[in-house]
Formats: structure tokens, sequence, C-alpha cells
């Protein structure tokens, strides 16, 4: 696997509640933008995936709130695959005040392949240049 700088995300007002604390949603959606930076630092961004017919809908989304993220802050998000089969991934976050490094939250999401049909797709099979992608992230 290849060193990845953290994706750094800048909390805005609208991810805030009425005490300017981040919502406990945004987490999973900075966890989707943190994916796709990784994806494209591999050079297989989501673009090229659909682009070959593969879709990666999400199966499972977990976080685990540690301390509290508010407005203006700058999250740094580590994200690396932790298991990968040719079918399914999981991929781990997590998220650190910028500043400080405190831990803010983690977790981690799984995934499927599917071709635009809906039915599984193996990879290992059907597509040797994102398998091959995905191994060299472990």
């Amino acid at each position: 696997m290849k060193e990845l700088a953290p994706y750094e995300h800048k909390v805005q007002y609208y991810e805030t509640d009425q005490m300017a604390v981040v919502h406990h949603s945004n987490y999973i959606r900075w966890f989707e933008e943190a994916r796709t930076y990784l994806m494209d630092a591999y050079g297989m961004g989501y673009d090229k995936m659909e682009e070959a017919g593969i879709i990666s809908p999400v199966l499972t989304a977990n976080a685990e709130y540690k301390t509290m993220t508010r407005f203006g802050d700058t999250v740094e998000i580590g994200i690396r695959l932790t298991a990968y089969n040719g079918i399914k991934m999981i991929v781990a976050y997590e998220v650190r005040d910028k500043e400080t490094k405190e831990v803010r939250c983690i977790g981690t999401t799984s995934h499927c392949f599917m071709g635009r049909d809906g039915k599984l797709l193996s990879l290992k099979r059907s597509n040797k240049v994102f398998d091959e992608m995905f191994h060299s992230m472990l």
C-alpha cells in the first residue's frame, strides 16, 4: 500500500446543529468523501468504475463518536482498506482534529461490487485491473 496523506475536511456551518457541533450524520458523508479520495489516489475512482459497468453500494456503515467536532474545525480522515476478497471490501476511517490530533470518530463501511444489472460481481473474474488495485491497497 502506498503512503497516502489523510483526507482533510473543513467543517461547514450547515453541517452543525444549534450548538455549533457537527451533526452525527455528517461523519458518514465524510467517510464517503475520504473513500472517493482514496480511490482517486489509486487512479481508479468511482467514475472509472462506473464507466466499466461496476457499482459499489454501501452494505453497512458504522461510526463511533469519541469527541465533538465544531464549526470551523478542520479534520483529517485517515482511511485504509482492511479487507477485500474480490466481491466485498471493508474500509476503516479515523477522524482526527487537524491541530490537536484528538480522535473525533472512528468507523467502517462495507461494500460489494455489482454490475449495472444489480448482480454481484467478482472483480477477480470480471476486472483484473480493479482487482489488482484493491489488492495493492491492503
